[in-house]
């Protein structure tokens, strides 16, 4: 199927973890696919390794136990995986899932060739975020293990509250609080409309409305909308940015990290012009530098940075009087 394409050829078919490692060690290649269950490793188990060997290929997992719920894809994208597709039954291969799978692989190939100039990753010290009042935080393809990292980085005492714009659908959103709520130490909730924004929470847009913040009498809270985004992203995160810019004004943290297109970058034009800093994630960890990348070539980035090192900034930050 992949040779049918007509555009990606098949460097290698190997039938376990073990071969498929070897062979990294001496070949390069763009694209890895990788099934869950095989003999032998696991690919879920073997995943963090397929992808630091991969040296930067796009690792899309391809498995009938993807359609089990949204816990093994999920799991899958805070592994290391750039996306996942269910692979159907013997007899349905073929046809449109042919389609399917090389709208993914095109997907995965084009976008890291884009051109993003080179940005430092030094941070100078009038960029430094030292008292802020809330983190925003966008995201998209490779954004969950972007995640992953950088709340694993941030301490426990940190009580500043966290919004979360991922692209993800919205059955998966229950799930992936949860997940968060793990990883950042942290009560972790899927938006509601007039959530409180409170302190030592994470808030996550959900998979069917933009998130927005305005103001009250005491504090902020969030409003769900659902109108047509300028990235045509939904839930976006330039209306959060943008919202959270009014709300917060220089008092408020973005971070942008993997994700394809542009989403977040209007948003973040936002933060600059009331003077909040805006941090992103570096092209080297990520598994697409378009979203970050954007703020960085448009020159709204405060600091290009690895995502625990970001949470560590972050983490050394406090909230202001």
């Amino acid at each position: 199927m992949v040779e049918g394409t007509k555009r990606f050829r098949v460097a290698a078919a190997l039938s376990d973890v073990r071969a498929a490692l070897d062979y990294l060690k001496t070949n390069s290649v763009d694209i890895i696919l990788l099934d869950i269950q095989m003999p032998g490793i696991d690919g879920l188990t073997a995943l963090p390794d397929v992808v630091a060997a991969g040296k930067g290929a796009k690792v899309l997992i391809v498995s009938s136990s993807a359609d089990e719920g949204a816990a093994v894809t999920i799991q899958a994208l805070a592994l290391g995986a750039a996306d996942t597709l269910v692979k159907p039954g013997i007899g349905a291969f073929g046809g449109r899932f042919a389609e399917v799978l090389e709208e993914r692989l095109a997907k995965l190939f084009d976008a890291p060739h884009d051109h993003v100039p080179h940005v430092t990753r030094a941070i100078p010290a009038s960029t430094a975020p030292d008292e802020f009042d809330l983190v925003a935080i966008g995201a998209s393809t490779g954004g969950i293990h972007a995640l992953s990292q950088l709340l694993r980085a941030i301490p426990a005492s940190f009580q500043v509250p966290i919004l979360v714009t991922q692209h993800l659908p919205a059955s998966f959103m229950g799930y992936f609080a949860t997940q968060l709520a793990v990883l950042g130490g942290r009560p972790c909730e899927v938006a509601v409309n007039h959530m409180r924004i409170r302190p030592g929470r994470i808030i996550v847009a959900p998979g069917d409305a933009h998130m927005r913040v305005v103001r009250m009498s005491e504090g902020a809270s969030i409003r769900l909308t659902d109108e047509k985004s300028l990235s045509g992203c939904m839930p976006s995160v330039d209306p959060m940015f943008e919202t959270v810019a009014d709300v917060y004004g220089s008092r408020a943290l973005g971070v942008v990290l993997s994700g394809m297109g542009r989403d977040g970058c209007e948003g973040a034009r936002h933060l600059a012009d009331v003077g909040a800093r805006v941090l992103v994630q570096d092209r080297e960890s990520s598994v697409v530098w378009g979203m970050p990348g954007a703020v960085a070539n448009a020159g709204r980035a405060s600091a290009v940075l690895p995502p625990a090192e970001i949470g560590r900034l972050i983490g050394r930050g406090r909230a202001g009087a």
